[in-house]
């Protein structure tokens, strides 16, 4: 993992750990269930990339496959290209 993601990690973790703190632990649940799924989500487009799909494809596969999960067409996460 690189210095600046590493840095993003964290700051992530941060800001979730105060917004968690407000919830029940059922919610937490659900909360750690549905990063989870957005983490195999953002998994499959890696490898989705790496096998030589157009990125079009694979950012496509990324919305279908985070539909409810995550706020926005990049499933909770955008990156500079």
């Amino acid at each position: 993992m690189s210095k600046k993601m590493g840095v993003l990690a964290w700051a992530l973790c941060m800001a979730s750990g105060v917004a968690m703190a407000q919830h029940s632990d059922a919610e937490r649940k659900e909360d750690a269930a549905r990063h989870r799924a957005m983490a195999q989500a953002h998994e499959a487009a890696a490898k989705c990339l790496e096998s030589g799909q157009p990125e079009k494809v694979c950012a496509a596969e990324l919305t279908k496959a985070c539909k409810g999960l995550a706020i926005g067409k990049y499933c909770g996460m955008r990156h500079a290209h």
